[in-house]
């Protein structure tokens, strides 16, 4: 009977001592729990940049390219510069970009960025704008082919500018491959407006075909496109800006094509000097419906290896798809991207009966008149002003 109390009292010992190990464990597991608990929370909320995972420094010469979508905001940029390495961790760019008053005021486009740099330097790297890749700018007279003016200065075309804007990663899209694309890809494929399919096929495999297709402005180009996707880009968004202005319907208003009026506003656009675009777009369709030759050195020029204001005689005689001295008519394209400005005016002309103008002096200041009789006596002031003495 007493062995038997002995071990009563042991079985009661040893089940105490399982209890306190027991709640001993719990305690330190939840003393654990707690610890990673609270240190997560330090790391999602605390203000420290150097709290969340991050680089040190400007980072590496290993560069990538970053897209900041229009509209976009550098919270939405954390996750993609975590995954492209720029940043070692989302939370820290947050960070740093909360503690950045600036960083509300980035800019849409492509940017270059070196990988593994500290969140600040990456705020800052976005907010530099000398690591975006540069827009296209396309103005208003721009030409699909680089011009050169008499003289040796070059004005660069279109096919150039997007091969120059879009070198990112050591490559650019080559301006060969953009001639290429134009010239032998539908133009549905493209995204023209359906009104410019026939003409622009019966050019067959020229590049100057998509003439006047893509619409002044600044453009924000992906530098890892193609070149038909680039085109088809720039096309499918200029297809909409002429659109808009209901090109279809005032066309037939005046007795246009659509083609044919974004053709006369390109002319409007290479002739007219500023406040004057709805008096030339008057005499182009005034001529138009006398008929005469509408006689724009605008449209000699556009086929020659280089220009300049007035033209030669050889020149004007020569027969070309442009050359309005030589063909009735319109030319067979637009001679060049014609803007907004260019376009309302052929949609809305002046009143009058002009069916000639000529610039007299070196300001640019334009006269118009009815009759050859009185645009003599202009032309007779334009070169006594110097402004019509050919160079070549």
């Amino acid at each position: 009977m007493t062995n038997t109390g002995y071990n009563d009292t042991a079985v009661v010992a040893q089940r105490r001592t399982k209890r306190q190990n027991s709640l001993a464990i719990i305690i330190a597991s939840l003393v654990l729990i707690v610890g990673v608990v609270g240190y997560l929370g330090i790391r999602m909320l605390s203000n420290d940049p150097a709290v969340a995972d991050d680089y040190e420094g400007n980072g590496i010469e290993e560069t990538v390219l970053v897209e900041v979508a229009e509209g976009s905001s550098m919270s939405a940029l954390g996750p993609v510069l975590e995954e492209k390495d720029v940043v070692a961790s989302n939370q820290a760019f947050q960070t740093a970009a909360a503690n950045n008053p600036d960083a509300a005021s980035i800019k849409p486009g492509f940017f270059t960025l070196r990988k593994q740099q500290s969140a600040k330097s990456a705020v800052e790297a976005l907010l530099n704008l000398e690591n975006m890749v540069d827009l296209l700018e396309v103005q208003g007279g721009s030409t699909l082919s680089d011009v050169v003016v008499v003289g040796g200065d070059v004005r660069y075309g279109i096919y150039s500018m997007i091969s120059q804007v879009t070198c990112a990663e050591g490559a650019c899209v080559d301006k060969a491959e953009l001639e290429r694309v134009a010239a032998t890809v539908d133009p549905a494929e493209l995204g023209a407006p359906v009104w410019t399919h026939e003409p622009i096929r019966a050019r067959g495999d020229d590049p100057k075909r998509i003439e006047g297709l893509i619409a002044p402005g600044q453009y924000i180009l992906d530098p890892t496109m193609g070149a038909q996707e680039i085109l088809t880009d720039l096309i499918t968004r200029s297809a909409e800006e002429y659109n808009k202005t209901n090109i279809e319907q005032r066309a037939g208003t005046i007795g246009l094509s659509p083609y044919e009026l974004l053709t006369a506003a390109s002319l409007v656009e290479r002739e007219a000097p500023a406040g004057e675009f709805d008096k030339v777009a008057r005499v182009i369709l005034n001529r138009l419906a006398e008929p005469m030759r509408l006689e724009f050195d605008s449209t000699v020029n556009y086929s020659l290896d280089d220009v300049e204001l007035a033209t030669t005689d050889e020149a004007r005689n020569a027969v070309t798809p442009w050359n309005t001295y030589a063909k009735d008519g319109l030319p067979e394209t637009p001679i060049a991207s014609p803007s907004q400005e260019a376009i309302g005016a052929m949609e809305n002309p002046a009143e009058g009966n002009w069916k000639f103008f000529v610039t007299v002096d070196n300001d640019g200041t334009t006269k118009f008149s009815d009759t050859f009789d009185q645009h003599l006596g202009l032309v007779q002031e334009a070169l006594d002003n110097g402004v019509l003495d050919s160079q070549r």
